[in-house]
């Protein structure tokens, strides 16, 4: 039988969903081919020699077939990234997911079709296709960011070798390795412990690093963990989170440990202020992390959720400090602003924090306010579907998919544009930099774009290093993590520090528009609980429905949160062409057997389980059919 995995390497709940498969695909390696289905979101995607490097860095270890022109995407009817799509051993389509967290549900499914292809003798066993290619070799492997410690060596998150490496200021010069190179998730010394793809690291501040006992925190991404590295003798100890992604609306997403509370589970937070232990709290793939001296705590960057948190180790908290959960690209106060893969993040000098916002290829100011949490604005970005290279005025610059981002001394800001191999440079408009304390939320910061440089392979990370030139003014150097490359390169800035004003164009994500009609629309979002569980209402409602559109004027009605799945929507007959946001969320738990006594075994614990998805639907708005008739939208979270 097989599984249709339709993905794109940009999207970090499409790299949870690989990471899910992991376990199916072994436990049924004799009955059960995954093939990826590649159907690109970025420009960048669609070239094979990216795709190539994305299946050997996220190590799929299926077959995975290009679709750079959603052509297998379209026969299929998949409207969003991720969609499982599994077919029967005769070639039935029997299901169709999307969103993550469907893990069990289909391993509850693939067991129930085994054994009915089994019986029917319609089951074929055997080796899968798949022949894995060869891994590349080097000192660094998909490297992700680096820092500069007090010697002048650089450590260095070494992902694709799922480790850390010191190296000499030549950038080149291996010195030692922290972490066994196996992917895991162990404390221990530098030959014991394992970590899974880090990412960001960030330096202790000097006066914490004897309480702390560590002295580098840093990103464990594909682990949900922070940890925390001794660079004495290269110790590692896990400092936050629990190892099991936090999902979003899910139950037991914060524990409570003896000794703290009862042993019981509960909702974790979904809006920014909620404050845990640590160690008790499940993260989403955090992807970067910062020191903030105004928060007195270490900003993360939580790319799984498209939120940020602050991490206080000397007072053993964990916050939720600003985004929704909810995708996209909007400004204002912590509580209330989207996020959209949060991947890069630097303070500048008044003490501000640069977000490199993936997803809406944005640049993002986050201020902290005393007393009122932090303001949120945007510098450059449109939104999650438009991307380019295109410097000038900010509000009309683009970039593509950037995931780090650094200061400069004159208080600019230089991004990782990583799908356009190009460094960038923000400079704020004279007045409009902001400080702390300023009460400038949901305006945009005014500026100029330019680029620094470009043919670079896939930077992920900066490292900003001032020294002197030979005339003995001061020079600046760009310590540049070429991830795709496997290198460090060294970029040399002007005095000026400016940039060329490029013009690369500017693209809009394509997928098939779905035409509807004006007027009403029934939007349905189908689930049905996998074989062996049922919906989990607890913890209040089990499912949530939440809908929006761009612009907000293609809604007449219908927008907004509730908890069934499907809705009467009015669209506007004026507004010809957009998008419908829709976010969809069930939870669902095993069935407990019965008892001799007839009621459920108390000895048996159900296991939770929680499908989600966003779908951002472009749609085009035509005439009505014949008098009367309704149309329909349908959008399986699990059919």
């Amino acid at each position: 039988m097989l599984v249709l995995d339709f993905w794109t390497f940009c999207c970090v709940n499409c790299l949870h969903v690989l990471d899910e498969l992991r376990e199916l695909e072994e436990r049924h390696r004799d009955v059960l081919v995954v093939v990826g289905v590649h159907s690109p979101k970025f420009e960048h995607e669609a070239d094979p020699a990216a795709l190539a490097a994305a299946v050997e860095r996220y190590e799929v270890h299926h077959p995975v077939l290009d679709d750079p022109e959603l052509v297998t995407w379209s026969a299929y009817a998949a409207r969003a990234w991720p969609t499982l799509v599994v077919v029967d051993p005769e070639g039935y389509v029997v299901a169709q997911m999307a969103g993550e967290g469907h893990a069990s549900a289909i391993a509850a499914l693939v067991d129930e079709l085994v054994a009915e292809h089994d019986a029917k003798g319609t089951l074929h066993r055997g080796d899968g296709p798949y022949v894995p290619p060869a891994p590349s070799s080097g000192t660094l492997r998909f490297p992700a960011k680096a820092i500069e410690l007090s010697g002048g060596n650089l450590l260095v998150a070494d992902a694709g070798h799922h480790s850390l490496a010191e190296l000499l200021p030549d950038g080149e010069t291996l010195v030692r390795r922290i972490g066994s190179g196996e992917r895991g998730l162990a404390d221990g010394g530098p030959d014991d412990a394992r970590f899974a793809e880090p990412n960001g690291l960030c330096l202790v501040p000097v006066e914490l690093r004897s309480w702390l006992e560590y002295d580098v925190v840093v990103a464990d991404t594909a682990n949900h963990v922070l940890r925390g590295v001794r660079l004495a003798d290269g110790h590692v100890t896990t400092v936050a989170g629990t190892g099991e992604q936090f999902m979003v609306g899910g139950v037991e997403n914060v524990v409570l440990r003896e000794g703290r509370g009862a042993d019981v589970t509960g909702h974790g937070p979904a809006a920014p202020g909620g404050q845990y232990p640590p160690l008790d709290v499940r993260l989403s793939s955090p992807w970067d992390v910062t020191w903030s001296q105004d928060l007195a705590a270490f900003v993360v960057a939580m790319a799984g959720n498209h939120t940020l948190w602050a991490f206080d180790g000397e007072q053993g908290s964990m916050t939720h400090l600003a985004g929704t959960m909810n995708e996209g690209l909007e400004d204002g106060p912590g509580e209330s602003a989207w996020f959209a893969q949060p991947s890069g993040l630097a303070v500048g000098a008044d003490r501000a924090i640069w977000v490199a916002d993936a997803e809406t290829s944005a640049l993002r100011r986050v201020t902290p306010v005393p007393g009122r949490g932090v303001e949120v604005r945007t510098a450059v970005g449109q939104g999650l579907f438009d991307f380019g290279h295109r410097d000038g005025p900010a509000e009309q610059a683009l970039m593509q998919h950037p995931l780090g981002v650094a200061t400069l001394p004159d208080g600019s800001v230089v991004v990782a544009d990583t799908y356009d191999g190009a460094l960038r440079r923000f400079a704020p408009a004279t007045g409009d930099a902001g400080s702390v304390g300023d009460d400038t939320s949901g305006t945009r910061l005014a500026g100029e774009v330019t680029t620094l440089a470009t043919g670079l392979a896939e930077p992920s990370g900066v490292v900003v290093q001032v020294g002197e030139g030979p005339d003995g003014e001061p020079q600046v150097h760009l310590l540049v993590v070429e991830s795709a490359a496997h290198r460090l390169t060294r970029v040399a800035l002007p005095a000026s520090l400016a940039g060329e004003v490029l013009d690369g164009g500017a693209h809009r994500t394509q997928r098939p528009v779905t035409d509807i009609g004006a007027g009403p629309l029934w939007l349905d979002v189908p689930f049905v609980p996998a074989p062996g569980q049922k919906l989990d209402d607890r913890f209040g409602p089990s499912t949530e429905l939440r809908v929006s559109a761009t612009p907000t004027e293609l809604l007449l009605s219908g927008e907004g949160v509730g908890v069934e799945l499907g809705r009467d929507l009015v669209i506007n007959p004026e507004v010809r062409e957009g998008v419908l946001h829709v976010t969809a969320r069930a939870a669902s738990c095993d069935v407990v057997p019965l008892g001799p006594d007839g009621e459920p075994d108390p000895d048996v614990f159900p296991a939770c389980h929680l499908a989600q998805q966003d779908w951002g639907v472009p749609v085009r708005v035509v005439d009505r059919g014949e008098p009367g008739d309704v149309p329909s939208l349908t959008l399986p979270l699990r059919g």
